[in-house]
């Protein structure tokens, strides 16, 4: 006899339906499932077989064919567990056919009947294509957050079986989790001095540009990083929903009973791998970081650390905003649009920018820095050198809250409000993602700007990437300021201010920041 059930597998970060026929006939017996299935599905013969057995149901002692159609896709992951007994037992005539009509199947057997959860869950049954979804008592109302109708839950295959037969009542989903208190944001206004660090951040955040931080260590880098996400806007409900769909497929923990606005921020030690950081691995090629900080923040500290050749893969993905692996098993593509933030030294001492204070050699510096290659160094929109603050504003008394305190994130955060509302009526999400063809229809520059530029792009100091970067972080300053285009002069000083260290080659970056050529009224800081 054949059974048909539905269920669903995962490809990077994307559902596949899947549908199980379980065939059953005379013969020798034996298990055989085909169809293009992994070492975990092969092995699910031994946990449904025990699975079956410690629920009180017979094994059949026949010949068992499993086919995992569409048989072209590579299966991966013990998902299809609960698919694979309930089609054995259809096909063996101990339950019906009809009760599974309608209905996708996606959890892994325990050896004594037990439901258990397994990861991507969300993707999964986004993808099943049935009315409702039968998924494990702990993924409950993560399933819940995809939208779907019907949402059943069992805690053993038993369980399961009766109320497939109507012997029992569905089990009610498990209630959700205690409302807690979201995890407080640091605040901006704990951040002593450091105005171009703040400018920097704000800037970074209204336009969503990439930002490098160079500084001694103590200087505030990781501080100032770390304050970035409560200056970012909410996401929507579909930018939260695929955030939370990329992070189930990482196995990450996805809040159950609704979805997290609060932009990701991610930060992988210096130690990461290529694969831990773009993606891939083995049979089921696993998002990695840059995918996990999508639509939010990768902050990489001690950026000088990371090996040279993982940091170089970060190129492409930071202009298309997705990464494909490609691998002998398959080639999957993960969504990786993320804000970039780094923080690093200026050299291997830890010099802080004063006079006789480096102790490195010329040679040791440019080594420590090119460890970065240009064409990654090019792809930061704003490079800025955060010094070790002032004794006065380490001294400030009355801590964050007192006489002459920074501004707090939620001023910062509605001016950054106002500068994406902008970029959205010219129909980007923010300006750093304008196409380089609409920066003339939107961006156009004054003959003020047009001349600066124009010096830069002759003395080499600028590449053509970098000079539609510059215009896009004019185009942000403009619109923290409220001013519309054109571009003037002042605003293009700023942005070549906020992209100096890096342009006159690693010595530059130990330089005094009032040396970076802007005239003191056109700073911001």
């Amino acid at each position: 006899m054949l059974a048909t059930v539905s269920s669903a597998t995962l490809v990077g970060v994307d559902g596949h339906a899947v549908s199980v026929e379980v065939h059953v006939s005379n013969g020798l017996p034996g298990f055989r499932v085909v169809g293009l299935p992994d070492t975990s599905c092969r092995e699910a013969r031994d946990r449904v077989r025990a699975a079956l057995i410690s629920s009180g149901f017979n094994w059949p002692q026949k010949r068992i064919t499993v086919n995992l159609a569409p048989s072209g896709l590579r299966k991966a992951g013990s998902g299809l567990d609960l698919a694979v007994a309930l089609g054995v037992l259809a096909a063996d005539a101990q339950i019906g056919t009809a009760p599974l009509a309608g209905l996708a199947f996606i959890a892994e057997l325990g050896l004594d009947g037990s439901l258990r959860r397994v990861p991507g869950l969300l993707p999964l049954v986004a993808a099943s294509g049935e009315e409702g979804v039968v998924v494990p008592p702990s993924c409950g109302r993560e399933a819940c957050l995809v939208g779907r109708a019907l949402t059943r839950t069992a805690p053993t295959l038993m369980a399961l079986v009766q109320a497939l037969r109507g012997q029992a009542p569905w089990p009610e989903l498990p209630p959700g989790p205690e409302p807690v208190e979201a995890s407080t944001v640091p605040d901006l206004a704990e951040v002593r001095g450091q105005p171009l660090g703040r400018r920097a951040l704000e800037v970074a955040a209204a336009g969503g540009h990439h930002l490098l931080m160079v500084g001694p260590a103590g200087a505030g880098k990781t501080m100032l990083a770390a304050r970035l996400p409560g200056l970012l806007p909410a996401l929507s409900a579909d930018q939260a929903l695929e955030v939370a769909m990329v992070h189930s497929a990482a196995g990450l923990d996805v809040a159950a009973g609704a979805l997290c606005l609060r932009p990701p921020f991610r930060s992988p030690h210096h130690s990461a791998s290529a694969v831990s950081l773009i993606g891939g691995g083995g049979a089921r090629l696993r998002p990695g970081e840059i995918s996990c900080a999508h639509n939010g923040v990768l902050f990489l500290d001690e950026l000088a650390e990371f090996p040279a050749g993982v940091l170089d893969n970060l190129r492409q993905p930071l202009e298309e905003g997705r990464v494909v692996v490609c691998r002998a098993t398959g080639t999957v593509a993960f969504p990786a649009r993320f804000m970039l933030v780094a923080a690093m030294n200026a050299c291997r001492c830890d010099a802080d920018g004063s006079p006789g204070s480096c102790r490195c050699s010329s040679a040791a510096r440019s080594r420590y820095v090119a460890r970065l290659s240009g064409p990654l160094l090019d792809r930061f929109d704003l490079r800025v050198r955060v010094p070790r603050p002032l004794v006065e504003d380490l001294l400030r008394p009355g801590g964050p809250a007192g006489e002459g305190a920074s501004e707090a994130s939620a001023t910062v955060a509605a001016r950054v409000c106002d500068a994406r509302g902008r970029a959205r009526q010219r129909g980007a999400p923010a300006n750093a993602q304008l196409p380089a063809w609409r920066l003339d229809d939107v961006a156009p520059v004054s003959a003020g700007g047009r001349r600066l530029l124009e010096r830069r792009l002759r003395e080499g100091r600028l590449s053509a990437r970098g000079l539609d970067r510059v215009r896009r972080v004019a185009l942000t300053v403009a619109d923290l300021a409220g001013d519309e285009p054109p571009l003037g002069e002042e605003h293009i000083l700023v942005a070549l201010a906020l992209r100096a260290p890096g342009e006159e080659g690693p010595g530059a970056w130990h330089e005094p920041v009032a040396s970076y050529g802007t005239p003191a009224e056109a700073r911001p800081w």
